[in-house]
């Protein structure tokens, strides 16, 4: 079956048709005449994209599945990538147009997908799917919380996230062990950042990856300034910092010289 096929991947295949409407409708198809369904399986999502107002693609590696989505949406035929999407260069599908970006995500892989949407954030407008609940949580956390971290600013700093709703685990064959969640992505309008990208995020992987230090300890790495050091917002704690937060310490790194 194509279950074990899929096993791998994390795979759980949703058997809801209300689900699959709901997340289908979550799309608010603004921006972009695109949409690509990562993992679409046996089409239970897909089938409600379709009746939508935009040109369904769907990326998929399992081949039966693959075949199966051949024969039985003729339509789609042309749209269908056997490939794996954390692979593939997107240009060599959609060019220069934007997209959305939608999907019942495999577990292992779905915040990989989540950075390689950011990576390519200037045509993916908006980004709708279903993820692990604590993962969809991490995502759309703010700050003030254990849940809040890397993926959480890294996300918010290019798009406004909103977690949707819970999924029980009584809807997927296999049912997984975990609540799923469903969340929507809206990119900013504005979503060049104020400060140097890859500054910007080691600034922020290397604070959480000791989160219970107070910055000026988690950053000692940046040979920081005595006198930087001694400013109140490296007495915090990664997970006190807001996004916008994050760009003014970025920025009084930045504007320290860095030394290492």
């Amino acid at each position: 079956m194509t279950v074990r096929a899929k096993k791998h991947l994390g795979q759980h295949f949703l058997k809801n048709e209300s689900i699959a409407e709901r997340i289908a409708d979550s799309l608010t198809l603004n921006g972009y005449n695109d949409v690509l369904e990562i993992g679409p399986g046996m089409g239970v999502l897909t089938k409600y994209l379709l009746k939508k107002k935009v040109t369904t693609h769907v990326i998929e590696i399992d081949r039966e599945s693959v075949e199966y989505l051949q024969a039985n949406y003729l339509n789609l035929a042309p749209r269908i990538i056997e490939k794996d999407f954390l692979k593939i260069n997107i240009k060599d599908f959609f060019k220069d147009n934007q997209f959305a970006i939608i999907g019942n995500f495999p577990y292992n892989i779905s915040t990989q997908i989540v950075f390689k949407t950011l990576e390519n954030r200037h045509q993916i407008p908006e980004f709708s799917g279903m993820f692990q609940k604590e993962v969809a949580e991490r995502i759309a956390e703010k700050e003030g919380s254990k849940k809040y971290g890397i993926l959480s600013v890294l996300t918010q700093a290019f798009y406004d996230v909103e977690y949707l709703f819970t999924v029980p685990p009584t809807v997927f064959y296999p049912p997984p062990k975990v609540d799923s969640g469903v969340i929507r992505l809206i990119r900013k309008e504005n979503y060049t950042l104020p400060v140097d990208e890859k500054l910007f995020f080691r600034v922020v992987k290397t604070a959480f990856n000791q989160r219970r230090k107070m910055l000026r300890g988690s950053l000692k790495s940046f040979n920081l300034s005595d006198k930087l050091r001694e400013d109140t917002i490296f007495a915090m704690r990664p997970e006190q910092l807001s996004v916008s937060a994050f760009f003014e310490l970025t920025a009084k790194i930045e504007q320290d010289g860095i030394r290492n």
